[in-house]
Order: C-alpha cells, then sequence, then structure tokens
C-alpha cells in the first residue's frame, strides 16, 4: 500500500475500520507514559477534572481515560471523529471530518443533544469539521478543512463562529490552506488557525462581535524547526495555549510538539517517541504535563496510534 499521511487517510476508504480494544501500557521511552494504546486515529485529547477525553477517527469513537481504564462513550461510523472541545455549559462538542460535515453537541457521557450539518446561511458543512477553540467568554471557533488532493489543489478552509447564546454558525474567514487546529490567546483577542498543508499558523485579531480582522503570518514552521520529510502533508495539526499565551503546536509528519512564544519565537521542541504523526496536545490543569494523542506511523492506513503524557519541560 502506497505511504498514507493522516490527511490522505481522512479520505480512504480502507481507513474506516470497527472500534477496538484499548490497552494501558508503560512506553519505554523515559519521558513518555503510554496513558491509552492501541487508538484508531487519534486526536483531540481533552481534559476535564481527572478525566482524559479522546477520539479516534479511524475508529469513530470518543472515549474517556479515567485515570484506570478507558470507556467508549459514542461511535458513530459516519463522523470521522476529530476534533473535541468541552463547552461553558458543561457539555462536548465533537467535529465530524467526514466530508459531508457535521458539528455534534454531547453530554460528558456521550449522548447527542444536537448537531448541526449546515451554517446560519443554510450552507453543509462540506469539507469535513476539524477541530474548535473556546473563547473566554464562552464563544466557539470551528473550523472547515476544505477538500483535499494529492497534490494540494483548492484552498477552501473555512473558520466558522458560534457566538455565546447563538444557535447557529456563521463564517469569519475563508480561503485557508486546509484549516485544522486553532486556538484563542487568553486574553481572547487574537485567534491562532493552523494551515496545514502551508505549513504556517495564521493569526487573526478578535473584534468584540466575534468577527475577525488583522489576518497575518505568525509563523512558519519549516523555517522555525528543520521538517522531518519533505512533503505537501507535512504541518501544523492541533494546537493549544497556555495561560503566558504560549503556543504548543502538534506537527503531523514531524513527530514533535512545537512551543512558540505569542511574539512568533521558537521556544522548545518536544521530540515524539511513540510516534511521527503527532495530532494534538492538550495541558494539564497545573501547565506541568502535556497529553499527546499520535499516531505511531503515518502511513500506517488504520492510523494506529497512542494517548501518552510527558512533562513540560518548559513550564515555570
Amino acid at each position: 500500500m502506497p505511504n498514507i499521511t493522516k490527511l490522505q487517510c481522512l479520505l480512504a476508504a480502507t481507513c474506516l475500520m470497527p472500534f477496538g480494544s484499548h490497552a494501558l501500557a508503560q512506553t519505554p521511552a523515559a519521558a513518555e507514559t503510554m496513558i491509552v494504546s492501541g487508538i484508531g486515529g487519534p486526536e483531540a485529547p481533552v481534559l476535564i477534572g481527572r478525566d482524559v477525553y479522546y477520539v479516534g477517527w479511524t475508529d469513530n469513537i470518543l472515549a474517556k481515560w479515567d485515570g484506570h481504564q478507558a470507556k467508549v462513550l459514542h461511535h458513530d461510523a459516519t463522523c470521522e471523529h476529530n476534533g473535541l472541545a468541552a463547552t461553558a455549559d458543561g457539555h462536548l462538542l465533537l467535529a465530524c471530518l467526514a466530508d459531508a460535515g457535521a458539528i455534534v453537541k454531547l453530554t460528558r457521557d456521550g449522548k447527542e443533544i444536537q448537531r448541526w450539518k449546515t451554517d446560519v446561511a443554510g450552507r453543509p458543512l462540506k469539507g469535513g469539521v476539524n477541530d474548535f477553540a473556546v473563547t473566554p467568554n464562552g464563544g466557539i471557533y470551528a473550523t472547515i478543512s476544505g477538500p483535499l488532493s494529492d497534490p494540494p489543489g483548492l484552498i477552501a478552509g473555512k473558520v466558522l463562529y458560534l457566538a455565546p447564546g447563538a444557535h447557529d454558525w456563521v463564517e469569519m474567514a475563508d480561503a485557508l490552506n486546509y484549516a485544522n487546529g486553532l486556538a484563542v490567546s487568553p486574553d481572547g483577542r487574537t485567534l491562532y488557525v493552523a494551515e496545514s498543508i502551508g505549513n504556517s499558523i495564521t493569526k487573526f485579531t478578535i473584534q468584540a462581535n466575534g468577527t475577525l480582522s488583522d489576518r497575518a503570518n505568525f509563523a512558519l514552521l519549516n523555517v522555525l524547526v528543520r521538517d522531518k520529510i519533505q512533503s505537501a502533508f507535512i504541518g501544523p495539526d492541533g494546537i493549544k495555549v497556555d495561560r503566558a499565551g504560549n503556543l504548543y503546536v502538534a506537527q503531523f509528519n514531524g513527530g514533535k510538539v512545537i512551543k512558540i512564544s505569542p511574539t512568533g519565537k521558537l521556544i522548545h521542541v518536544f521530540e515524539i517517541a511513540a510516534g511521527d504523526g503527532v495530532t494534538n496536545v492538550a495541558l494539564s490543569p497545573d501547565e506541568r504535563a502535556l497529553y499527546v494523542t499520535t499516531v505511531r506511523d503515518p502511513s500506517d492506513p488504520k492510523a494506529t496510534g497512542s494517548l501518552i503524557r510527558m512533562p513540560n519541560l518548559t513550564a515555570p
């Protein structure tokens, strides 16, 4: 089988595997503790108290690790579970990366409350919903990645916004080069968006009503760190921001998490021994630990990988 990156895998029928067992183990890498292994398409770690929620895009599942065992909470073979966020009202938002696209609101035990298939203008969320970022006031941004081809073609990634108390998603930005992870600065004034095929991070100024302005380059990853491979499909995936405003960027096909200052300077590179297909990252409440999801081998059509924990070596 030819080499299949994460992005190519999302459109390959061979990737739609049924969910399987999730094993607990210890990684041989001293700095990494393996929490859950055997996940098909691990993505989107979210910490709520002591629980770690995560998804599997080839398993089509949402699961929770409670500190002792992993439990599947939600399965939908039409979704391709990818992004996940905890909302201000105590629920979860799930991003369905399948081409038809959907955003699903769930209880924390996985019961569906609401499903959006269109934006406020009635346009389908075609191209796949990828990830979320929650603002300090409870607003939520989401990315739609856009169509995928090899070599890359049409640039059609979008950013949507759900205002606090609103019922519908509104398009706020377009023409992003495979829009992927996104994050909001602690003061709520800046939105960062990963453009995976561009291997770059774009930033916007957030206005009081949630609209976006002042689109600008924030970081070009191949300038900050050396690319591990030469590919159109090496680039930023999930992004998180700490309380100081530093970004933690998962680089798929790069095998690393890159820590970047609010001014765009490289702070640290976390090399991930558990796999090269690093998809996302979350911080512990005290920000002294990172929870990372990664695919062991990006060429694996099942995208088998794990959820690991490692120290945030640059934490205060």
